[in-house]
């Protein structure tokens, strides 16, 4: 069983608008450059990160928050395509559009531990997730960590929404499955994951 509220799209990308979207994203994360964040503790983190749209979701040794400018050149994030918005328009029927875009970018042994979503202001938007590349191994569970998990794969061009009782439900990234999808350079697993970070 998922919490009510997560839903599963399988291949809602098509071939073509998986590479094109790839091929955009990567243009864009040049100007604001993938990083391997530190969590509050210390540790950095196995997976790459960086951000589109107004705001993007950051990690230091301060905490995890969501800033205007990319912490490492000090510019504002690159402006979201609008075929990101197009879709989350298609796939959902929550307004306003999302301000925030975080694309985590998965090599061999990166993973995700479980944790929810909730540094966003406004925790009744959903949360969008594109998965392109290599199939990960996803897990979800309930509102606490306590909660039974069940494992899902998302393969490339899946999407899946998190909203009302999944909107917070613990989630993670065990593994990804090594090459099997050739759709990254370099290889790997990219996921998009749209939020609303700020109040409405």
């Amino acid at each position: 069983m998922t919490p009510d509220g997560f839903k599963l799209l399988p291949a809602e990308l098509d071939a073509q608008q998986q590479a094109e979207l790839v091929k955009t994203v990567l243009a864009l994360s040049l100007k604001a450059p993938f990083s391997h964040y530190e969590t509050p503790g210390g540790a950095q983190m196995s997976v790459a990160m960086t951000s589109l749209g107004a705001v993007g979701w950051v990690s230091d040794r301060k905490g995890y928050r969501y800033q205007p400018r990319h912490p490492g050149t000090g510019q504002p994030w690159p402006a979201m395509p609008e075929s990101l918005l197009t879709l989350w328009r298609r796939v959902t029927d929550k307004a306003p559009d999302p301000d925030s875009c975080l694309l985590n970018l998965y090599r061999d042994g990166a993973r995700m531990g479980l944790h929810q979503d909730r540094d966003e202001q406004d925790l009744s938007a959903p949360v969008l997730s594109i998965s392109l590349g290599d199939t990960a191994l996803f897990r979800i569970g309930g509102l606490t960590r306590k909660d039974a998990t069940r494992s899902v794969r998302l393969a490339s061009g899946d999407v899946c929404i998190l909203d009302g009782e999944a909107r917070l439900a613990f989630h993670g990234v065990d593994r990804i499955i090594s090459q099997s999808s050739r759709l990254i350079p370099g290889g790997g697993r990219l996921n998009l994951t749209l939020r609303r970070a700020r109040s409405r």
